[in-house]
């Protein structure tokens, strides 16, 4: 069997199904742990089948089970099953929504193939109980946001050619150069909406929008740098001379509506009770039922400054110099804050953030960045605060486990965090190197976790990647010769891809994600991968674009990102990060050697058990898609296989400065080596060998006399246990931190080793992948081009894998691009027809394009589900597995 751990796991998750199926088959109505096997477990044998797509999945998985076939308050608790299965064209999400969302379930899907009889729906009588486990029940009035504030209304031009959303903190003076308006009346402001919310303006687009003054000791930081420092109204001639310098719009509005926040005023922006507890809970004078009790908490106070409420994510208000502050030394901010939650204590029923600090609670009320907020003493939310066997040996990332901050960025904040999994991994058969958060404006923060032993830095968007933090966080990287990771402004908030990469200003930086929908400047990211200082990666759930892609991705950004599908702005914000060209154009940029280095990005939109298969995967679509590559007159794939192996050893060795270490099979490297059967290469690995000793290998049932018999399960082996995985191992950190004695001051038994040498690399340094490609994205139609490729890129593939765009085209530049266009019309509701309404010619005269004749009819929910078959000829020499 060779089963892997994951595979087990799905083997409980089967049995735990077939038992609901069992007890369905009986009348039995499911409880919530049971529905949400049998939906799981039916869902992975219809994958098992082959025959429907994850789109098509999605709907199957609601119909299973109705209102009748579960307990009363089953429907109101249950309402998203997510699980993940292996398609033809690898393993993908499939998200249930609205899983009980009928009378009465269709009882032979719930229960095929487990030969079960199929029980009478007369056996599930209907119950009307209309008590919701959990309840909230609201108190009178509505909330109304940032009272006492004062407001102003503005008028605001988009002028640039792509999408610009700003967030409910972010100092509005420091928006996109590309967007009009009185820059000196929204100094000192932001916008005057619920926390963690944003308004979108489209290119060219014009609208109102009502802005309030920022709170606390209204300190602006961060964002372009334009301000850096009190707000001063009597005095804005230098702020504005800067806005001038830098060429940043503005359009002064002299009869600019102003006022204040009050009873009456027409400023208000009120929101109801309800709309306030699905963004942040419930507040004074609601209640909740505490389980399926008859028993009610009502609360009592809310420590929340309404408008200020501290949100995390993507867009939202813990970022650098909103609601996360800076220059604030580690030891006066909080290592961990929980933030808008309900206290149930002998002392009252409040709702409050709860600060902690050195393992112990360090304060209860309000937290944030005091410069901007209203913030109770000790809460001081900093860069050093959280919110809450594939055959890879060496593991670069962070975190401290599964909150909030760590389960979308990936990075390790607090110097008391940076010890314990310095600490806690220090047993593991695994080297390990962790990245410091490095969203701040200010570097006093940086040191402090660099010290503490990060070996690099880390910038997130949910944090606030800012042009300010990147320049800091560039500025304390060269100081401590580190990699600086970088994860850019899907909102170009700030600016456009352009200004992030003026940021960079030359310096030397490892893009995590360039790709087509990982995260970045929307849509046009990708081009960093021609940028000569700019080490390009990308992570593993868009590797390789199949049929299947971009049904999975918008779920999984909106969990990774704690967005809520039901703000528009959220959605408009996923939604402009899952892009079929550019996904697909990645494919490409890889097969060129454009994109350096493949990741996992753990579990922040990333599959960490799949960084090696994806990338074979990536490599073996390539070849069917492009043909050979290499030296001319080559017959094999020695080249391709070079380039993509590359992908996941050495440059990323040499991007994180310890390729001196590991990277590579050559004398004085660890022995750091993994052992495959050739016919199950890339997927289980048989052996593991950790710095020579093995530490995980296949082994049968442990009972047996001899190894092999079934089940045969991937396990680990003494190379794993006591003190043998810090024996065989390395623990990578900052000179600084070796040289001042981290080994003993945490500890650690591992070997303890420092980067370097990464402040002065470039592309070039890339093995096998350092193509420079001037890249361009075209930000209406998405439309990507490259130079140096060949003329057999036409993606026509993109009609059966989801695109209804026009196609995204790679071609050399002196190859004009045929305009396609594609047009749906409805016949009677029930048929579809895609024309193509011009020909391919020019360079294409043997590509048979006839608009009379290329036409595909199909049924219209197939849009839907987006299976289209192309129908067009071609030379059999030029095919090379397109068709």
């Amino acid at each position: 069997m060779k089963l892997i751990p994951r595979e087990v796991d799905k083997l409980g998750l089967h049995n735990a199904g077939f038992l609901a199926q069992k007890r369905l088959a009986r009348g039995h109505k499911l409880n919530y742990p049971e529905a949400v096997a049998l939906i799981a477990s039916q869902i992975l044998e219809f994958v098992r089948d082959g025959d429907k797509s994850v789109a098509e999945l999605m709907d199957i998985g609601k119909q299973l089970l109705g209102r009748r076939q579960v307990l009363p308050a089953v429907p109101h608790i249950l309402d998203t099953v997510q699980v993940e299965g292996t398609f033809p064209d690898g393993t993908k999400l499939i998200t249930v929504h609205n899983a009980i969302a009928s009378e009465n379930g269709n009882l032979e899907l719930a229960l095929q193939g487990s030969f079960l009889p199929v029980p009478s729906l007369d056996k599930f009588p209907a119950i009307e109980d209309n008590e919701i486990p959990g309840a909230i029940i609201f108190g009178d009035g509505n909330v109304t946001i940032n009272l006492g504030r004062k407001a102003v209304t503005l008028k605001v031009i988009n002028s640039g050619d792509r999408p610009i959303q700003v967030g409910s903190h972010y100092h509005f003076v420091e928006t996109n150069r590309s967007l009009l308006f009185d820059r000196r009346k929204a100094h000192g402001m932001r916008l005057n909406i619920p926390a963690g919310t944003a308004i979108r303006f489209e290119p060219g687009e014009s609208k109102s929008v009502m802005l309030v003054s920022i709170g606390g000791k209204k300190v602006i930081r961060g964002g372009n740098g334009i301000v850096d420092g009190p707000v001063d109204h009597e005095n804005c001639t230098d702020i504005m001379g800067n806005i001038g310098r830098r060429k940043f719009g503005n359009l002064e509005e002299e009869n600019a509506s102003e006022g204040v926040i009050g009873e009456g005023s027409a400023f208000n922006n009120t929101i109801s009770r309800e709309a306030y507890a699905n963004m942040y809970g419930p507040t004074a004078g609601d209640k909740i039922r505490l389980g399926d009790t008859n028993l009610y908490a009502e609360i009592e106070r809310d420590f929340a400054f309404y408008g200020d409420e501290c949100v995390f994510g993507g867009g939202k208000v813990i970022r650098d110099g909103m609601g996360q502050s800076c220059g604030h030394q580690p030891a006066d901010s909080l290592d961990t804050v929980i933030t808008n939650a309900v206290v149930i204590d002998y002392s009252g029923i409040y709702k409050a953030d709860i600060g902690i600090k050195d393992y112990l609670i360090r304060a209860i009320g309000k937290s944030g960045n005091p410069d901007v907020m209203n913030v109770y003493s000790d809460m001081t939310i900093g860069v050093n605060t959280e919110a809450i066997s594939s055959g890879v040996t060496t593991l670069v990332g962070g975190g401290t486990g599964p909150a909030d901050g760590t389960r979308a960025t990936t990075c390790t904040p607090a110097p008391s965090h940076m010890k314990l999994m310095l600490q806690s991994t220090d047993g593991l058969p695994l080297n390990f190197g962790f990245t410091g958060k490095g969203n701040a404006s200010k570097p006093e923060e940086l040191h402090k976790i660099i010290r503490a032993g990060a070996m690099g830095l880390k910038l997130h968007e949910d944090w606030g990647t800012t042009p300010a933090a990147i320049d800091n966080c560039l500025n304390v990287a060269e100081e401590y010769d580190i990699q600086a990771n970088i994860h850019t402004d899907t909102l170009n908030e700030s600016g456009f891809v352009e200004d992030t990469i003026a940021a960079f200003k030359g310096r030397t930086i490892h893009t995590y994600h360039s790709e087509g929908a990982g995260g970045g400047h929307a849509p046009d990211i990708i081009k960093v991968c021609g940028v000569k200082n700019v080490l390009p990666s990308s992570t593993n759930p868009t590797r390789p674009y199949t049929s299947n892609t971009i049904d999975e991705h918008l779920d999984m950004l909106m969990v990774c990102h704690h967005l809520d599908k039901d703000i528009p702005e959220d959605v408009a914000f996923a939604e402009s990060r899952i892009r079929a060209e550019t996904i697909a154009a990645e494919d490409i940029l890889h097969d060129m050697g454009a994109i350096s280095i493949i990741s996992s990005d753990s579990q922040a939109m990333g599959r960490i058990g799949e960084v090696i298969c994806r990338t074979w995967q990536t490599a073996h679509k390539m070849k069917s898609q492009r043909g050979l590559i290499g030296p001319d007159g080559s017959d094999n794939d020695n080249f391709r296989i070079k380039r993509y192996i590359a992908k996941y050893t050495i440059n990323p060795a040499i991007a994180n400065g310890f390729a001196e270490f590991v990277g590579s099979v050559e004398v004085g490297k660890l022995a750091d080596l993994v052992l495959w059967k050739p016919s199950f290469f890339g997927v289980k690995p048989e052996m593991v060998i950790k710095g020579g000793a093995i530490a995980w290998a296949n082994m049968g049932d442990p009972n047996a006399s001899i190894p092999t018999p079934e089940p045969v399960i991937s396990r680990p082996m003494f190379g794993a246990f006591g003190k043998a995985g810090s024996t065989h191992s390395v623990a990578f950190v900052s000179k600084d931190a070796a040289d001042n004695g981290i080994k003993a001051e945490y500890g650690l038994d591992k070997r303890v080793e420092a980067v370097g040498g990464v402040r002065k690399l470039t592309k070039l340094d890339m093995k096998l992948n350092d193509a420079l490609p001037n890249i361009t994205v075209d930000p209406e139609t998405y439309t990507v081009t490259a130079d140096g490729e060949d003329d057999h890129l036409f993606f026509l593939y993109q009609i059966w894998a989801n695109c209804f765009r026009p196609f995204a085209l790679i071609e050399k530049p002196n190859f004009a691009p045929v305009g396609l266009r594609i047009d749906i019309e409805e016949d009677s509701g029930q048929m579809s027809r895609i024309f193509f309404m011009e020909k391919i010619k020019d360079r294409q005269p043997n590509c048979k394009l006839d608009p009379s004749k290329i036409v595909l009819e199909l049924p219209i929910s197939y849009l839907h589900t987006r299976h289209i078959t192309p129908l067009y000829t071609e030379p059999e020499e030029r095919k090379r597995g397109r068709k």
